[in-house]
């Protein structure tokens, strides 16, 4: 393992005191090819207050967590790296933070590797002699790819459960069945934890994420999904076989986050953007078990959502709320969601005013994103694929762009300072003048702000 030279000038810092040994993540991600961010480094053989001596002076030191055994270095070079003794837990009262947490300098690397969650996360690495330590099958594990428990204390903790699901979302793993049983047997203690840490399990999902779908079937094997309900009736729900010949809307879903983080313009975006597409990908379709039916089209019985898009707003806001997402993502992802079949809607090609309108109801979600939930959607589709729904995709890009709507919502043109302007006193008809002439606009009236100038004179009669 390739390690920076400040991290190792502070592990032979600790050498000189301890055994240090490189845990959890970091040994993880480099035996996947991966490049490590963060490091972290238990050191056994030493009590608390030499190795912080030891390590003083080569960087500013935080002692976050010494009932824990946990120091923060951060180096000369600006790095920051925890260093932690190898520690005890045992289990105390309810939730994830229900434990007694005790450092122990003289535990093996057996013993205290075991208080970890999955064996993936149970490999240490010596540096000083390039060796492996994986008293728990970590690295086979790793080779198939399966999320595996490194004890039964599994159970102590509810979160884990949820970890299996962004992990196997973000390492494209699967869930051991024995591990899946005993997320089984915990399903009630999702009520333990708070809703910040759900949240922070839901974020890593939603953007980290190489296969979203492992994730969905974790909860499905655990039993978790229950406690997403807005998730948990999408299984079962029927859809046309002529138009998705893949399956129920779980399973839809499912191939859909698959085809949207396989999407090139998804996996250059940052996480705040891979964040909002996923969760809109994951809602898009929230509407359809409560508007599916059984109905006459086109001269047969089919499985119909009508105005499943509109249905799937609140139920969208709702599941938000539930998994405790910042409120600013409640609008865009609402928005994506709702307007999901704006390329399906009539015929015609694309109006410069419909998709004016378009890209304001939007906002601040853009037409380039709703754009990327559309091809999603269209991916979830296997074997069907439509080259007219690529092709009406595509020319609402290509009108966005000759709008210069793309990636932004239209601004109104005509502003208060205007009516100012033509002798008009602030009041409350204002907001009604000002609606009536973004409007205009919209309808492309006017183009610029002196258009817009005009335009008003003429509404107002001041010719």
């Amino acid at each position: 393992m390739h390690l920076p030279a400040d991290l190792r000038t502070l592990l032979e810092a600790a050498r000189r005191v301890g055994r240090p040994r490189i845990v959890g993540g970091s040994v993880r991600d480099w035996l996947l090819g991966l490049e490590p961010k963060d490091f972290d480094v238990e050191v056994a053989g030493v009590d608390f207050e030499t190795l912080h001596h030891a390590l003083a002076p080569f960087g500013a030191t935080d002692v976050v967590g010494r009932s824990f055994g946990v120091i923060k270095v951060r180096s000369a070079a600006g790095a920051e790296y925890d260093f932690s003794l190898p520690r005890r837990e045992s289990k105390t009262g309810a939730g994830h933070r229900g434990f007694a947490v005790a450092a122990d300098a003289g535990l093996s690397d057996a013993a205290a590797a075991a208080r970890r969650d999955f064996t993936v996360n149970a490999i240490a690495y010596d540096p000083f002699s390039d060796a492996l330590i994986d008293p728990h099958g970590g690295q086979a594990d790793l080779r198939a790819r399966v999320l595996r428990h490194t004890s039964a204390a599994f159970v102590e903790d509810p979160l884990r459960v949820l970890r299996a699901f962004q992990l196997a979302a973000r390492f494209d793993f699967s869930l051991a069945p024995e591990t899946a049983s005993l997320g089984r047997s915990i399903v009630d203690a999702f009520a333990e934890l708070p809703v910040e840490r759900v949240w922070g399990e839901w974020d890593k999902w939603a953007a980290k994420s190489i296969r979203p779908s492992r994730g969905l079937a974790v909860l499905e094997e655990t039993g978790w999904l229950r406690h997403f309900p807005e998730i948990a009736a999408l299984r079962g729900t029927p859809q046309e076989p002529e138009w998705h010949p893949e399956g129920d809307v779980f399973t839809h879903t499912q191939l859909c986050l698959d085809a949207l983080a396989a999407l090139a313009e998804w996996q250059a975006s940052d996480s705040a953007r891979r964040r909002m597409l996923t969760l809109a990908v994951l809602a898009h379709d929230f509407g359809k078990p409560s508007t599916t039916e059984h109905a006459e089209r086109r001269g047969q019985l089919r499985w119909i959502s009508p105005g499943h898009e509109s249905a799937g707003g609140p139920i969208t806001e709702g599941f938000l709320r539930r998994i405790g997402a910042p409120l600013e993502l409640d609008a865009p992802v609402r928005a994506l969601v709702v307007d999901h079949l704006a390329h399906h809607h009539g015929q015609a090609e694309f109006t410069d005013a419909g998709v004016r309108r378009l890209a304001r109801r939007l906002a601040p979600a853009t037409i380039d994103d709703l754009a990327l939930v559309m091809l999603a959607d269209h991916g979830g589709r296997p074997p069907l694929r439509s080259p007219e729904s690529l092709s009406r995709i595509d020319q609402l890009r290509t009108k966005a762009r000759d709008l210069a709507l793309q990636s932004s919502a239209p601004r109104p043109l005509v502003l208060g300072r205007h009516l100012v302007a033509l002798g008009r006193a602030p009041g409350p008809e204002f907001k009604a003048i000002l609606d009536a002439a973004f409007e205009a606009q919209l309808d492309g009236a006017f183009a610029d702000e002196t258009g817009g100038r005009l335009w008003l004179r003429n509404h107002l009669g001041q010719h």
